[in-house]
């Protein structure tokens, strides 16, 4: 497993702030990814050349690569994520047979 990330994980990876396309769109760069990225920036003013965390859910694990859903998924090196919360099953406050009557 790649450094204690499971799927269902919670991660961050940190792109880099490229050209704003449109008054409420950013295009950034992720790391190890190939491809153009934008994301929606409303709140912020951000900068060209300014670093920007995005978080997303990991949904496959490879031997060298993580694969985490920003919408669209991306498939990043393991190295360039940072774990921001382990994922835990959701816990059961009744049983699921009925007691005995």
């Amino acid at each position: 497993m790649a450094r204690g990330i499971n799927i269902g994980d919670e991660v961050a990876i940190t792109a880099t702030v490229r050209r704003r396309v449109t008054e409420d769109r950013v295009s950034v760069s992720i790391p190890s990814y190939g491809f153009p990225h934008s994301i929606v920036d409303r709140t912020t003013k951000v900068k060209k050349g300014q670093p920007i965390e995005l978080v997303g859910d990991v949904t496959r694990i490879d031997e060298k690569t993580v694969t985490i859903d920003l919408h669209p998924l991306v498939t990043v090196d393991v190295d360039k994520v940072h774990l921001v919360q382990s994922y835990r099953p959701p816990t059961r406050k009744k049983p699921l047979i009925d007691a005995p009557t």
